[in-house]
C-alpha cells in the first residue's frame, strides 16, 4: 500500500513540475539588449546593479507575491526564494541604497508597463510574449 501512495506522490511531483510554465525575462522592443544572462538579470532584480549591458537604465518590475510565477522566477535566476529576496531588499531599503522593483499584479500588467517604459525589465509566461515586448531570456 505505501508503494502505491509512493507512486502517487512521485505522479503528482512530475505532473507539478510539468506545469510549471517557461519563464521569459521581457524588456522594451526599443531597449538595445538583445540577451542577458541569468546573472544580469538577478543583479538588477537583486538590486546590485541599475542598468543594463549597454548602458541603459534598468527599471525592474515584479509580479505579485503571491503569484506562482514569482517563486519560479527567483528559484530560476538568482537561486533564492522570494522570501530571501524580501528580505535582502529591507536591508537595502534599510541602509538608503535601493528601492525593491515595482510589484504589478499580473503578467499582463508587467507586459503593459515593459512595452510603455523604455528601461524596464520584467518577467511573465513565455506564452504570453508578443510584438509589443522583446524577450532576452528564457528558463525552465
Amino acid at each position: 500500500m505505501s508503494s502505491i501512495r509512493t507512486l502517487a506522490a512521485a505522479a503528482l511531483l512530475c505532473a507539478a513540475g510539468a506545469a510549471q510554465a517557461q519563464v521569459a525575462v521581457i524588456v522594451n522592443p526599443k531597449n538595445a539588449a538583445a540577451t542577458l544572462t541569468a546573472d544580469q538579470v538577478a543583479g538588477v532584480f537583486l538590486g546590485k546593479t541599475r542598468t543594463l549591458p549597454g548602458g541603459g537604465a534598468a527599471t525592474p518590475v515584479d509580479q505579485a507575491e503571491s503569484a506562482a510565477i514569482r517563486e519560479q522566477f527567483y528559484a530560476k535566476v538568482t537561486g533564492k526564494q522570494s522570501a530571501q529576496v524580501k528580505a535582502a531588499w529591507s536591508r537595502l531599503v534599510f541602509s538608503g541604497k535601493g528601492t525593491p522593483p515595482k510589484e504589478l499584479a499580473s503578467s499582463a500588467e508587467v507586459k503593459k508597463f515593459v512595452a510603455a517604459n523604455p528601461d524596464a525589465i520584467g518577467y511573465i509566461e513565455k506564452s504570453a510574449v508578443d510584438g509589443s515586448v522583446k524577450a532576452v531570456l528564457t528558463v525552465d
